[in-house]
């Protein structure tokens, strides 16, 4: 980036083809490397199950080499031949001598198959590392070719990622998890524990399920052997979670710039990558990372360093109890809603760690703000979704949703915010509520940048600067999931579910999770409500503190007492089962269902309107003006 940036810096074109010179080389020498190991293992296990040679690729080879990596370079720095490079190599000299440590404990202390931690070492690992490599040296290569090509492909390579993310690769970890299920509940699952972590199928089970296990490809049982353990499934779901909360910011950072340039009758990204400037926030990530990381001299470092960390791990940790399917949650909790509500509101504490620790009054005064915002405001938002919660007399959100009583998987007219009157108001209650929970405008006032430079931020930088906004948004995403679990159908789509299939292949399955129950239907609701918070926030101005603590305590505070009253003699009269009052029941749920339909109808019409338009903008930026303006 500094080379990129800096005017001083030269870049004339025979200094950029040896920057990329280099990295060619850099890149081909590892993929390289990687693939003879990935051949070699392929070769190694083929042949035969040999302990002593895995045990001895697994313990002695990383420990030896982490040794003798600093030796050699130190030597190689002595005899002239380079210049530099003795503590990188003695950083990853140690990594590979804890790696040899860590596989002798994996294998001694846990009792794990040594050819199963062959197999990882000697063959998943390098190719995945030659494969990665070889791509970034193929892009280095044929950039030229890639940059004609990027752009126009950009819309499929979009959509196509985003249907393996939530559909295609989802499904057949679904698939794999649940064929190895029920492996463990036959007769071959029924051995005495294998190992520490307990297990009962053995290789030689697993081999014999195909004829192509049992022979030369045995070692393809070897892969599919780890996945029986709890701890095994937990860390691949646990690696999926974290890749989706990665996702969120860097889509939502790229739409909420498109959607306020519209608004604001501007294009927004349009040049980074091509299409509509999708690659703008792979750009502000680089950027961030090498911007300067400033601790103020007068602050509080430790406690300076630790907040954004304090801010962005709540987060991600109520990402563990947010169902985004019926069997689709990292743990499926009884008291799912009070964790997730209770990890929202530990991350206050980093806010207000990091207005006091910058040692400034300008991130004081924006801290302090938050702690009464956010205390403020968490209360409305709870009572709010009391009112759903007792309607469906659980806590558990995936109940909620699948009940057979009093679920919402019979049509949208059986979703929870068309139940009654008060389950509708409280959720515009609980959506103006989250607003404020996740710092928007017009609640953005712990930052208000026309005030308090940047409030909080006002110290932070760089890679610091970004987990703010990282943590900002993956709340907004739990709010808007919680809203739509609460009162929006959850993953059930506005097709009844006794429509769905009654055929049990992976076709009926597929099409079930497509057009009746499934984690798209869960992502594209609560990317509706996402959109609707960005709308808010660039269409709304930003509101006084005292204005923001007014609408708390004497409208929204009051108002959610009242329905949380109305709401309580509503279940208490539909349970007397009068027949007046059940077809007053009826009434104000397809009336409250015909005004969602008229309202989805008339954003549908806009939005048509908006894309037929979409060149034909209101200010002096148009291309090409709308009639009259």
């Amino acid at each position: 980036m500094t080379h990129a940036t800096l005017p001083w810096v030269e870049r004339s074109p025979d200094f950029w083809s040896r920057i990329r010179l280099q990295a060619q080389a850099l890149l081909l020498c590892g993929g390289g490397a990687m693939l003879v190991v990935a051949v070699f293992g392929i070769a190694l296990l083929i042949q035969g199950r040999d302990d002593g040679v895995v045990f001895w690729f697994s313990v002695p080879a990383p420990i030896a080499f982490g040794a003798l990596l600093p030796l050699a370079v130190g030597a190689l720095i002595a005899g002239g031949l380079i210049r530099r490079g003795w503590l990188l190599s003695l950083i990853v000299g140690g990594h590979f001598i804890a790696a040899g440590i860590v596989n002798y404990l994996i294998l001694e202390w846990l009792k794990f198959d040594a050819y199963v931690l062959g197999i990882l070492l000697l063959l998943v690992f390098p190719a995945l590392g030659c494969a990665t490599l070889l791509t970034g040296f193929l892009a280095v290569t044929f950039y030229r070719v890639f940059a004609l090509i990027l752009p126009r492909a950009a819309p499929i390579l979009f959509f196509g990622g985003v249907a393996a993310l939530l559909i295609v690769v989802p499904w057949l970890h679904a698939l794999l998890f649940e064929f190895i299920k029920g492996l463990m509940q036959s007769e071959l699952g029924r051995n005495e524990a294998v190992t520490f972590f307990g297990g009962g199928l053995t290789i030689a089970e697993l081999s014999s399920i195909s004829p192509i296990l049992a022979d030369r490809w045995r070692f393809l049982a070897y892969l599919l052997w780890p996945l029986q353990f709890d701890v095994v499934r937990d860390i691949v779901c646990l690696g999926g979670v974290l890749g989706f909360i990665n996702v969120i910011p860097l889509f939502t950072i790229w739409w909420e710039r498109k959607v306020s340039g519209r608004i604001q009758s501007r294009l927004g990204p349009m040049r980074v990558g091509g299409w509509h400037g999708w690659a703008q926030s792979f750009a502000d990530g680089i950027k961030l990372i090498f911007k300067e990381d400033f601790v103020p001299p007068q602050g509080d470092k430790a406690l300076f360093r630790l907040a954004p960390y304090l801010t962005f791990v709540p987060a991600v940790c109520a990402f563990i109890a947010l169902p985004f399917a019926t069997l689709w949650a990292f743990r499926a909790l009884d008291v799912a809603l009070v964790f997730i509500l209770a990890m929202l509101g530990i991350e206050v504490v980093g806010v207000i760690i990091a207005g006091w620790a910058s040692n400034n009054k300008w991130s004081v005064y924006g801290s302090m703000r938050e702690a009464c915002q956010m205390v403020s405001y968490e209360i409305p938002m709870g009572m709010a979704l009391l009112i759903p919660v007792m309607t469906a007399g659980t806590l558990s959100l995936t109940t909620i949703v699948d009940d057979a009583h009093f679920g919402q998987t019979g049509g949208f007219w059986t979703w929870m915010v068309f139940r009654n009157p008060f389950c509708f108001a409280a959720a515009l209650v609980y959506f103006v509520a989250s607003l404020a929970s996740c710092k928007r405008a017009p609640f953005d006032l712990p930052e208000s940048e026309s005030e308090l430079v940047a409030g909080f931020l006002t110290e932070y930088s760089g890679f610091r600067w970004c987990l703010f906004f990282f943590a900002e948004y993956a709340a907004m995403y739990v709010v808007c999931g919680l809203c739509t679990i609460l009162f929006f159908g959850g993953w059930s789509s506005p097709l009844p579910a006794a429509w769905a299939l009654t055929s049990d292949s992976l076709f009926g399955r597929a099409a079930n999770g497509v057009l009746f129950s499934g984690p798209l239907w869960f992502v594209l609701k609560s990317g509706l409500l996402l959109y609707v918070q960005i709308w808010v926030r660039w269409t709304l101005p930003r509101i006084r503190i005292d204005q923001v603590l007014y609408a708390c305590i004497q409208v929204m505070l009051p108002l959610t007492m009242v329905l949380l009253l109305g709401n309580t003699f509503w279940i208490l009269l539909e349970q007397q089962g009068w027949g007046w009052f059940t077809a007053l029941t009826g009434i104000v749920n397809w009336a409250l269902a015909a005004f969602g339909v008229i309202v989805f109808v008339v954003c549908l019409y806009w939005i048509i309107h908006g894309y037929v338009n979409n060149r034909r903008l209101v200010g002096t930026l148009a291309i090409e003006h709308l009639p009259g303006a």
